[in-house]
């Protein structure tokens, strides 16, 4: 994500980050340019002119010009204010509610009804909330039904009332259900409106009036850039919502959205859509955003979609293994599809310091651990127990059942090897080591 930004903005930067001679002129220059790739990632001019101005003020009431490493005093300024025009700090979600309710408003086609599952999916896994959704979208065409689709993947039980065309009617039907039925959290679902249909515009309205949410939410396509900015001030000043949710942010190279949302509407980002698949959303943490586009990367929300596949008692049973010398090919196919749980793999990548430049152009498929997958599948229990017995007939048979090659096959247990010696080494001082490592960079 913001790809064409992040590579604008380190072009610019590129001059200060060495040690050579910076007067005020060439950070003028180098702001200049800053500003320049702003406006071409759809951030409002005047946005960008007051960004790259406080950056100015500061970096010469700093005194950057005069210290030992300019280009790194000036870099972190940059990081400051991005981190401030996005919001600076992470805004949580209003959960005080008997039951919370929230409403979900946005222009069709934004993303609202799969952002709802998502968020039930959220609070239901990480928050322990039973959540109900409830469908209020009564003129698209299959909207309820797109709505219960999404329920039943995602186990949340969804309020319908297929025959009855009045939303606001509907809401208050289903904050009744849950009251009654001990639900925590509802989630009202409505239909896209565009912002210059009165009638329309009324109609949430009125829902807003009648159900009084906790927190109100505009779901909006961050890939619509400047667009998405004027639809949410007209939005907010209907409905004054409590935060932003951008879906699509994955496939957005831009960054407009994001960037200039918060000084227009001076309302949070709360969430983020980064996939397609029901656990593809993540708090915004403006700090680790900012990081991101300068290319710092962003090691704390990769150690976190760890933890959040990290198993306890599987990693003891693992550790043993390593100790004992018996760390399998199954262990080691158990642990690559953790990984792929994880998320996209690229973006994961991304979030290493310095990775993200580095993988810009290379084309790092999801798939890519399939053949490794059907190799592995391919083999007896005894030959992934240990994968020394494997002779050249062994692996002419795995080479036919997995569609692959002897080469692939041999690679695969190359990397095994190597994979086998590190994780040796990580249980003497080297996993100490890491760990500290590790910690600085958080």
């Amino acid at each position: 994500m913001f790809d064409n930004l992040s590579e604008k903005i380190d072009k610019a930067l590129h001059l200060l980050k060495g040690h050579g001679s910076i007067t005020e002129i060439n950070v003028a220059e180098t702001l200049k340019e800053v500003r320049r790739a702003l406006v071409d990632a759809d951030v409002n001019f005047k946005i960008a002119k007051d960004f790259t101005a406080t950056v100015k003020e500061k970096a010469l009431g700093q005194n950057v010009l005069k210290t030992l490493q300019p280009g790194q005093l000036m870099v972190k300024i940059v990081k400051d204010e991005l981190t401030t025009l996005m919001g600076g700090e992470a805004a949580g979600i209003n959960l005080s509610g008997n039951p919370t309710v929230i409403l979900m408003s946005g222009l069709q086609g934004s993303g609202k009804t799969t952002f709802s599952g998502k968020l039930a999916l959220f609070l239901k896994k990480k928050k322990s909330k039973k959540v109900l959704l409830v469908a209020c979208d009564v003129y698209r065409p299959a909207a309820i039904n797109q709505l219960q689709v999404v329920g039943e993947q995602i186990e949340v039980p969804v309020f319908a009332d297929i025959d009855n065309k009045n939303p606001v009617d509907i809401a208050q039907k289903a904050l009744a259900k849950a009251k009654a039925e001990g639900f925590q959290v509802v989630i009202i679902d409505t239909a896209g409106r565009l912002a210059v249909d009165e009638q329309m515009m009324n109609e949430i309205a009125n829902i807003h009036q009648a159900v009084k949410p906790h927190e109100t939410l505009f779901v909006v396509d961050s890939m619509t850039g400047q667009d998405a900015v004027n639809t949410a001030k007209i939005f907010n000043d209907r409905l004054n919502f409590d935060g932003v949710v951008l879906t699509k942010l994955d496939g957005d190279t831009r960054g407009g959205a994001a960037l200039s949302i918060k000084s227009v509407v001076n309302k949070p980002i709360k969430f983020v859509g980064t996939g397609e698949k029901m656990d593809a959303i993540d708090v915004f943490y403006p700090e680790r955003m900012a990081e991101r586009i300068l290319g710092m990367g962003d090691i704390v929300s990769l150690v976190e979609k760890a933890q959040e596949q990290f198993d306890e008692e599987e990693a003891r049973k693992l550790q043993k293994k390593i100790a004992k010398n018996q760390f399998g090919l199954d262990d080691f196919l158990a642990q690559i599809q953790q990984m792929k749980k994880m998320g996209d793999m690229k973006d994961l990548m991304g979030m290493i310091p310095g990775v993200g430049k580095a993988i810009k152009d290379v084309d790092i498929d999801n798939d890519s651990f399939k053949y490794i997958e059907a190799i592995i599948q391919s083999m007896t229990p005894a030959e992934r127990r240990n994968p020394a017995i494997l002779n050249i007939s062994r692996k002419k048979r795995i080479e036919k059942g997995s569609g692959t090659d002897v080469q692939q096959i041999n690679q695969l247990l190359k990397q095994f090897e190597q994979m086998g010696k590190m994780m040796k080494m990580m249980q003497g001082g080297g996993g100490k080591r890491m760990m500290d490592m590790l910690g600085k960079m958080r």
